[in-house]
């Protein structure tokens, strides 16, 4: 399987060199669990697409500093290819940024939340399990960082694990869109690096509340055989 990355934001500087870009982190996630994956990047980010969206087997949306709302000269555009994604049927993931834009563009609505930042270690209930969700469990745990959150559904649209804190925190539209607002591409050590790089942003308290929470365990290996899973139910 092709699996084409929609890189819509840079790792900042500072951690690039230990933890790589996104898409190198989703390729080290997944080809955990099938060695045999190809991967494309597309900086869409940069207006850079497929020439031809049957160039890969499936897409996958990375997360962004920006939101959907922004008024960035890529996000339209983005979100018109979100929506041939959707006419087409094609295979496709969304990562934070990704699951709000899928949703955004679709129909839904993403917007930053009144419970304000979420980073560290988050939990999910499981709502639905689905044929695709492969040794399904009652909850999981992955790592967050984010401020929005999609508020609204698109048509058509599943809630397939939900939190308090984050109703709508994965999602699956149609046949062939899974999208959750969590980070299964994030290690602790690059989540922790990044809390302690944005703590102006944040405040001391969340970040030492966030740290503190990477004693708990999470579910990434479980999420990314989910997530190949979906990809292969919806070829």
């Amino acid at each position: 399987m092709k699996i084409g990355v929609l890189k819509t934001d840079d790792v900042r500087p500072q951690l690039v060199a230990e933890f790589g870009e996104y898409p190198e982190m989703f390729a080290a996630l997944l080809k955990r669990e099938d060695d045999a994956l190809e991967f494309v990047t597309y900086e869409v980010q940069h207006g850079e697409y497929p020439a031809d969206i049957d160039e890969v087997d499936a897409y996958l949306i990375t997360g962004s500093k920006t939101g959907v709302y922004d008024d960035q000269p890529w996000i339209a555009p983005l979100m018109e290819f979100v929506r041939e994604l959707r006419r087409s049927e094609k295979p496709t993931l969304g990562i934070c940024f990704g699951h709000q834009i899928i949703a955004h563009a679709l129909g839904g609505e993403a917007r930053k939340s009144e419970k304000g930042w979420g980073v560290g270690v988050h939990s999910y209930e499981v709502q639905e399990t689905p044929a695709w969700m492969v040794e399904p469990q009652p909850r999981f745990s992955l790592l967050v960082s984010h401020q929005d959150q999609v508020v609204a559904l698109p048509p058509e649209t599943k809630v397939i694990a939900s939190s308090d804190f984050c109703p709508y925190a994965m999602l699956q539209v149609g046949g062939h869109m899974l999208t959750m607002q969590a980070h299964p591409e994030f290690t602790k050590p690059y989540s922790k690096g990044l809390m302690e790089l944005r703590k102006e942003v944040f405040g001391e308290d969340m970040v030492e509340k966030g740290k503190e929470s990477l004693h708990n365990d999470i579910h990434e290996s479980a999420v990314a055989r989910w997530m190949l899973a979906f990809l292969k139910s919806a070829a």
